[in-house]
């Protein structure tokens, strides 16, 4: 059993509220054509290399998500973004083992849909960042030119999710604060969530 085999059981094998639902969704995601891996703390299926769904427990319900489920369609209607500030993954909410039980053939078919994007090379077009920097962003990067080159750097979403981060705050004064506590983070390239 490699690290990652071992990994993986041990995820699902923890007792949890959504244990028999996590369950139902790794059986209806082994059945699939995609590859169990481990990433980011929990299982990842994917194909041929690329990201296509997760399973997670939550406190009030276990989820699904696909990485591009914009992409897909969604005749049952049953994808919602993650949040509000969400632009490519889509989730399916669950509460019960009926529930996913109900969806099965409904969840197989976004599957086979997501390996068809991933096999036709389908990409999520962003549209351009939206975001307005906070002033305090706009003056430390003006101010700080080894900070200005490393949050360039950036990959999109990784701005995009500091930018958003700062901009939560209500305070100037907090903003401040978030962003010196930012400030290694970002040198190293990292974004909010990045270990």
């Amino acid at each position: 059993m490699t690290d990652s085999t071992a990994k993986i059981e041990a995820f699902y094998a923890r007792e949890d509220q959504w244990q028999a639902e996590l369950a139902l969704l790794r059986e209806i995601l082994t059945a699939s054509p995609l590859s169990e891996e481990f990433k980011w703390r929990a299982p990842c299926y994917t194909w041929k290399g690329a990201n296509v769904a997760m399973p997670h427990g939550f406190r009030d319900d276990c989820r699904l998500t696909f990485f591009k489920g914009v992409l897909l369609r969604d005749p049952e209607g049953i994808l919602v973004p993650p949040g509000d500030n969400s632009r490519s993954a889509r989730l399916a909410r669950f509460s019960s083992v009926d529930e996913i039980a109900a969806a099965r053939p409904v969840l197989r078919a976004y599957i086979d849909e997501a390996i068809k994007l991933e096999e036709a090379g389908a990409t999520v077009t962003f549209e351009k960042d939206d975001l307005d920097y906070p002033g305090e962003l706009v003056a430390a990067l003006d101010d700080d030119p080894e900070l200005a080159a490393a949050f360039e750097a950036l990959t999109p979403g990784r701005r995009r999710s500091w930018v958003l981060h700062l901009t939560q705050a209500k305070q100037s004064a907090t903003r401040v604060s978030r962003l010196k506590k930012a400030r290694p983070k970002i040198l190293d390239g990292k974004g909010l969530n990045d270990r």
